[in-house]
C-alpha cells in the first residue's frame, strides 16, 4: 500500500514540477552565496595591490571598508535564505498541498 502510495505520488506531474522548481531555486542561491563568498576571498587574495580592506571610510573613521563588505556578505546568506524560505512557504507549499489533495482522491 506505501509503495503504491509513493508511485503515485513520484508520477504525479506537478511533483516533478515542485522538484524541479526546489531543485532550480536551491542551485541558484548556491551559486549566488558561492560567488559572493568566492568574490569576498579573491578581494582578501588581492589586497594588497587594491588597498581596499585596508582603506578607512572617510578621512577620521577608524573603521575600514573591510567591515562593511563583511557584515554584507553575513546578511546575503540571511537574504538568500529569507528568499528560500519565502518561495517554500507560499509556491513550494502550495504545490506539495496539491499533490495531498490528489491523493486523498
Amino acid at each position: 500500500m506505501r509503495e503504491d502510495l509513493a508511485d503515485r505520488v513520484r508520477n504525479h506531474p506537478k511533483y516533478a514540477e515542485l522538484v524541479s522548481k526546489r531543485r532550480f531555486l536551491a542551485w541558484l542561491l548556491s551559486f549566488l552565496m558561492l560567488t559572493i563568498y568566492f568574490s569576498f576571498i579573491l578581494l582578501i587574495a588581492y589586497e594588497p595591490q587594491l588597498k581596499l580592506m585596508g582603506t578607512p571610510i572617510s578621512p577620521t573613521a577608524v573603521t575600514t571598508w573591510g567591515i562593511p563588505i563583511g557584515i554584507s556578505i553575513i546578511l546575503s546568506a540571511f537574504v538568500l535564505t529569507g528568499i528560500y524560505v519565502w518561495r517554500a512557504n507560499g509556491e513550494f507549499d502550495d504545490l506539495n498541498n496539491q499533490i495531498k489533495e490528489d491523493m486523498k482522491k
